[in-house]
């Protein structure tokens, strides 16, 4: 299919602009959604009724269904989902109030939560689509200041991997896309902050050394990326966008391994008299 449907939150900026654009520069159609809609009429100008322009916050499950069923609508079909819209929580585990832990779960978990399940629905009836969950680096490893930003992320990979098991029978494919440090605004205007403790000064200073050493990819090469992920046959369920992702994982998973296999007797030990049975 070269006339595909997108459905694509965050679009103001940063990612979901670079794909909104890239899809549309090559004539598929885009449902781009923002908190401000206005923040997304240079999109219209330029591509006029090929671009549905609108309004959504997606901690709200109806306005998310409607904006879905009005794609439909509009279009006639769903084909790309992007579930893109969301933010990074910097704080220690002990600054995070409650109501930030809640914000960044609301947002980042449950805003890509009901964009999926008003999604499938039409996806089903298609027998095709293919649902795209903005994850991270920080989806698959964990870094000090960002715990509740990892947490919403952990919990997107583990729902959508077992979505990904659950709708391939209907020729439904998920991907995780991964990706790594961008020059986007991420760590900059889009970021919230808890207040901080004293205590965690030498932690923060540690993490923005770390981050001073980084080299930050270009946005706008994500563009060609993700249509490739797009057109593809059989697109992965995951994929790193930037080029540390894989060296840092497998650092990370041999830590996990050798880990686990240190204590390995501990592990049998727990297993006690019926670890000799099947189950």
């Amino acid at each position: 299919m070269t006339d595909k449907v997108w459905f694509i939150t965050g679009s103001s900026k940063g990612f979901g602009r670079v794909w909104a654009e890239a899809a549309l520069a090559r004539g598929d159609r885009v449902a781009a959604t923002a908190r401000d809609a206005g923040t997304l009429a240079d999109l219209l100008e330029k591509y006029g009724d090929r671009v549905a322009a609108m309004q959504l916050d997606v901690t709200d499950k109806q306005a998310v269904e409607a904006a879905i069923a009005a794609t439909q609508k509009r279009f006639g079909r769903l084909d790309v989902v992007i579930n893109n819209a969301g933010y990074g929580h910097f704080g220690a585990i002990e600054e995070v109030t409650e109501q930030e832990a809640r914000d960044q779960i609301e947002t980042n978990v449950f805003g890509a939560l009901w964009v999926t399940q008003a999604a499938l629905p039409i996806m089903r009836a298609q027998r095709s689509g293919h649902i795209i969950q903005i994850s991270s680096i920080g989806g698959v490893n964990a870094f000090a200041s960002l715990g509740l930003y990892h947490a919403s992320k952990w919990a997107l990979e583990a729902f959508s991997q077992s979505l990904s098991l659950e709708v391939a029978g209907f020729g439904i494919h998920v991907t995780l896309v991964e990706p790594g440090g961008f020059s986007t605004d991420w760590a900059g205007p889009s970021a919230k902050v808890s207040k901080p403790l004293d205590a965690y000064e030498p932690v923060r200073a540690a993490m923005a050394e770390r981050r001073s050493r980084s080299v930050a990819g270009d946005p706008q090469a994500t563009g060609p990326a993700m249509l490739a992920i797009v057109d593809a046959a059989e697109p992965p369920l995951r994929v790193f966008f930037g080029d540390g992702g894989l060296p840092m994982i497998r650092q990370e998973y041999a830590n996990r391994i050798a880990t686990w296999e240190k204590w390995d007797h501990v592990s049998v030990m727990a297993q006690g008299a019926n670890r000799n049975r099947k189950a």
